[in-house]
């Protein structure tokens, strides 16, 4: 990768690690201390842990078309200033309902599809993959490390140190996005050739991008509904002491990441996206069902915590580097906006669900539901193609005709190994797509030529 792709990089998966790390420090603390806030109720705990992702899913599509037109980093530092006020909403809360609307608001501070497209735009398709893991390794990170610092801030400052050290790492994120990440050239001009409705459209038809949407949803699902009743299965299964939680989690993700490196190695360099995909939804509910009737001991509940983040991290990371491989170019805002507020509904169907099961049936039951949900997502998982390796690539155009540009566009797909085609009129640019082991090189150059 080019200086500029590494910087790019290192500095968005930055933004984005901080910023979940402060959502994410809540997730192992909250069920064992929310006696402390009053009104509580186990369905009011599944709520407050995850009506963030409500919030997110409903600002996530229109953060990325807005994107599109008028840039990633206003979306962006305007999302990381409304999630670091619901912070501090959150950290003045004095009952449940407090908590549950500084979350809420939080959640409305939506960025992660602003976040991903901007990393499209700085960083070619060749390196897309890797790109686009490290920033999902990021995400995984900054989860392993929340689940530690989480209890450790809680039991020296309360959960209300949890939200104003939130409200810093927001900060800390605005700095990191006008220090350290470049500023893209516009592929889609403020007028707007390729309009947003139809990048939207192009997302919600794609049936590859339907398969990793469902799988995003019911990974983040899962996720919040185990850290509903996870800490509970530690503290009563497992006889932890709540203050002893993150030395466990300390052990566990640290054998996991062992585990994790070398599958999303051959994802990328054996380009077997798709069948470590599978085998990570396998880890996933296997580890599920066994902390459901694992029965109290701290060994085997900790053996299966290791392979369920083994699973976790690993779909956590490839899952995005899928969706940057398959998404539509129309739709290269919206597409990750979909994806995103899928993935946020999913937490917050999982806070709800996980609540009420908890307080139905118990946390045995709310972890079996979820090795449920992975046998659901196995099926529809299991007709996904492996992404092809594709190259973007810029084309010089003269002027066209908007009554034009179609023909164009149809003409740019007649040349061997180009796949997909976006003419930008007004920019005198074309985008094109390409298989590089199969592309004409002298047509496009000629097709190029003869439009100037």
């Amino acid at each position: 990768m080019s200086s500029i792709e590494r910087r790019a990089t290192a500095a968005l998966a930055g933004i984005f690690s901080l910023r979940m790390l402060g959502l994410f420090m809540f997730l192992p603390v909250f069920s064992v201390h929310a006696h402390e806030y009053p009104g509580h109720t186990p369905l009011l705990i599944g709520i407050a842990i995850g009506v963030y992702g409500l919030t997110q899913g409903l600002f996530q599509i229109p953060s990325g078309i807005l994107s599109d037109r008028f840039g990633r980093k206003p979306l962006i530092a305007a999302g990381l200033l409304i999630f670091g006020l619901g912070s501090v909403v959150a950290a003045l809360a004095d009952d449940i309902w407090g908590i549950v609307a500084g979350r809420a608001l939080q959640g409305m501070g939506a960025v992660a599809a602003a976040v991903m497209a901007l990393a499209s735009d700085l960083t070619g398709e060749t390196h897309r993959t890797r790109v686009m893991a490290f920033i999902g390794a990021s995400i995984g990170a900054a989860f392993a490390l929340a689940l530690v610092l989480g209890p450790v801030v809680a039991d020296a400052f309360g959960v209300s140190g949890l939200f104003w050290a939130t409200a810093a790492l927001a900060v800390l994120a605005i700095a990191l996005l006008y220090l350290g990440v470049p500023t893209p050239p516009r592929m889609i001009s403020p007028g707007g050739t390729a309009p947003a409705l139809a990048g939207l459209t192009a997302a919600l038809r794609d049936g590859q991008m339907l398969r990793l949407n469902a799988g995003i949803f019911i990974l983040h699902a899962t996720m919040i509904a185990t850290f509903v009743a996870l800490p509970i299965a530690l503290r009563d299964r497992a006889g932890v002491d709540v203050a002893d939680h993150w030395k466990v989690y300390v052990g566990v993700l640290l054998a996991s990441v062992v585990l994790t490196v070398p599958l999303l190695v051959v994802a990328d360099r054996a380009n077997r996206s798709r069948t470590v995909m599978l085998l990570g939804i396998v880890l996933l509910g296997v580890a599920l069902a066994g902390l459901a009737g694992a029965s109290p001991g701290s060994i085997v509940l900790v053996a299966f915590m290791v392979l369920y983040f083994t699973g976790f991290n690993t779909l956590e990371a490839s899952l995005p580097a899928m969706v940057s491989r398959v998404a539509p170019m129309r739709a290269r805002g919206a597409a990750p906006g979909v994806y995103s507020t899928v993935q946020y509904l999913g937490a917050f169907a999982g806070g709800v669900i996980g609540g009420w099961l908890l307080g139905a049936g118990g946390e045995r039951v709310a972890l079996a539901a979820c090795a449920g949900l992975c046998i659901g997502w196995l099926s529809v998982a299991y007709g996904l193609r492996e992404p092809r390796r594709l190259s973007l690539e810029q084309l010089p155009i003269g002027p066209v005709e908007r009554d034009r540009v179609e023909a164009l566009t149809a003409r740019l797909l007649t040349v061997p190994g180009v796949i997909e085609a976006v003419v930008v009129a007004e920019e005198r640019i074309a985008w094109v797509r390409v298989d590089r082991r199969r592309l004409d090189r002298t047509s496009l150059h000629a097709l190029s030529s003869d439009t100037r």
